[in-house]
């Protein structure tokens, strides 16, 4: 793979850019401060926005490296994060990554997520040479596998208690899709 890092990415409605410190209130306010949204995550609830601000330090702290890949989800219209999206895994020997996200429910059932997560799909594939993008999720969780297949994703499969989230071990639903797919996909 040709990594490039976190590129400022841009659709139609959203840009997909780096996190800055200053967006600790909107993290904290728009998503990470809301249980209902880190309900099936494997992160907990913010307290505060010190934890945002944490957060925050710790991710921009590996923005220097070329295989680090986590954006801020920016609504054009909004002009403030409201959630991320992020190659939570990534394994060159293979050229595959895992894609991680989640919004504020305020924009849930909006199309955002599918909007983001395709066009980080489409820069994996097209620019960093990825032969395989995958993602999972608690199985009580039917809306973010209705992303992943939106996006052209093909369940593989349930992992039976393969993962840990906010309400302790859970199933794993596992959704993929790889370089030679991509005609289906578009």
């Amino acid at each position: 793979m040709n990594h490039l890092g976190t590129k400022t990415i841009e659709t139609s409605r959203l840009v997909l850019r780096q996190f800055e410190l200053t967006d600790a209130e909107a993290m904290y306010r728009n998503w990470a401060s809301d249980p209902e949204v880190t309900k099936y995550l494997s992160w907990p609830t913010h307290a505060g926005v010190e934890i945002s601000s944490m957060v925050l330090n710790d991710w921009i702290s590996h923005y220097g490296e070329e295989n680090y890949y986590q954006w801020a989800i920016v609504p054009q219209a909004f002009g403030q994060p409201i959630g991320s999206i992020a190659a939570v895994r990534v394994d060159d020997r293979i050229g595959k990554v895992e894609i991680g996200y989640c919004i504020g429910k305020t924009w849930w059932h909006q199309g955002i997520v599918s909007e983001a997560l395709n066009a980080v799909i489409r820069f994996f594939f097209d620019e960093v040479g990825t032969n395989r993008v995958e993602a999972c999720h608690d199985p009580r969780n039917p809306n973010s596998g209705k992303v992943m297949a939106k996006c052209g994703m093909s369940f593989e499969g349930i992992q039976r208690q393969a993962g840990m989230n906010n309400q302790g071990i859970c199933d794993m639903s596992w959704y993929a899709i790889i370089s030679d797919d991509r005609g289906e996909a578009k």
